[in-house]
C-alpha cells in the first residue's frame, strides 16, 4: 500500500516549484516508462501494477530501478492521466546544459511557448523529423511539467532542451547561420530554400508570435500560406509544417 508521504511527494511534483526543489519529475504510461528504463535518466522509483510487472518481467529484471507494486486504484489520481492502470515512475531532472548546433545542424528555437500540450507535441514532432536540440526562452513552459512529458510520448528522452535568454543566445551563437522565423507575413515557406549549412528555426508564442527582441534577430521571415479561412495555426502543427518542408529539402 502506498504511504501518505509517497502520495504527497508524487503529487507535489505536479508543481514546478517542488520539481525544482526535489529535482525530480513524473513519467506515466507503459510506453514512456519502458523507454525511460533504457535511457540515461536516473530513476528514483517505479510504481507498477501486478499485471504490468508480470507482462514486462523480463525487461524489468534487466534494470536496477526500485519497483513498488501497487493497485490500479492507487495509481488513479497520482498523475495527469485520467486512467492509469499500468505504471508511474519518478526520475531526476537533468541540468540545464548549454546546447549549440553542429556544423550543418538545424536547431529549433521556442519563444515563450506557454501551453504544456503544445510543448510536448513540438518535442514529439522534433523527434519525428530528426531535430535533436531545442532552445527555449526562459518563459517557455517547463519541459518536466507532467502534461509536457505525457504529450511528448517518450520523445523527451531523445530531444535535448536548453532554457536561456534567446536574444543573447542567438546574438552569440548564430553568426553566419540563418535564423528562420515563423510569421503571419513573410516569404512563402513553399518558395523558401533551406540552407545546407544549418541554422535556427524559431517558433513563437501561441497568441503573440515571436517577440520583438527575437524578431529583430531573424534573418528570414517565413509564412505558411493560408488557403482557407482559419485565423491561425496551432504552434505544434505549424512546427510540423515547417520541419516537414525542411526535410523535403534536407533529409536528416
Amino acid at each position: 500500500m502506498l504511504s501518505k508521504n509517497r502520495i504527497k511527494y508524487i503529487n507535489s511534483l505536479k508543481i514546478k516549484k517542488y520539481r525544482q526543489v526535489h529535482q525530480s519529475f513524473i513519467i506515466e504510461g507503459a510506453k514512456s516508462v519502458l523507454e525511460l528504463l533504457n535511457s540515461d535518466f536516473k530513476i528514483e522509483f517505479v510504481l507498477v501494477t501486478k499485471e504490468f510487472q508480470q507482462k514486462y518481467s523480463s525487461i524489468l529484471t534487466r534494470h536496477n530501478a526500485l519497483l513498488e507494486t501497487v493497485t490500479a486504484e492507487e495509481l488513479q489520481g497520482l498523475g495527469s492521466f485520467q486512467t492509469n492502470d499500468s505504471c508511474l515512475a519518478v526520475a531526476k531532472t537533468k541540468q540545464n546544459d548549454f546546447l549549440s548546433p553542429e556544423k550543418t545542424e538545424y536547431v529549433l528555437v521556442l519563444d515563450d511557448v506557454r501551453d504544456p500540450g503544445n510543448l510536448g507535441t513540438i518535442i514529439r514532432v522534433a523527434d519525428w523529423y530528426g531535430i535533436h536540440k531545442i532552445i527555449c526562452s526562459n518563459d517557455t513552459t517547463d519541459i518536466y511539467n507532467p502534461k509536457v512529458i505525457t504529450a511528448s510520448k517518450g520523445s523527451f528522452l531523445r530531444v535535448n532542451v536548453f532554457y536561456t535568454d534567446l536574444s543573447s543566445y542567438l546574438a552569440e551563437n548564430a553568426a553566419g547561420k540563418n535564423i528562420i522565423g515563423a510569421f503571419l507575413g513573410g516569404e512563402s515557406l513553399y518558395d523558401f530554400n533551406f540552407s545546407a549549412t544549418g541554422g535556427f528555426i524559431v517558433m513563437g508564442n501561441e497568441s503573440n508570435g515571436i517577440g520583438e527582441e527575437v524578431a529583430s534577430l531573424v534573418t528570414n521571415k517565413i509564412t505558411i500560406p493560408r488557403v482557407g479561412e482559419a485565423e491561425s495555426l496551432n504552434v505544434g502543427i505549424a512546427t510540423a509544417v515547417m520541419l516537414d518542408n525542411l526535410r523535403r529539402q534536407i533529409p536528416g
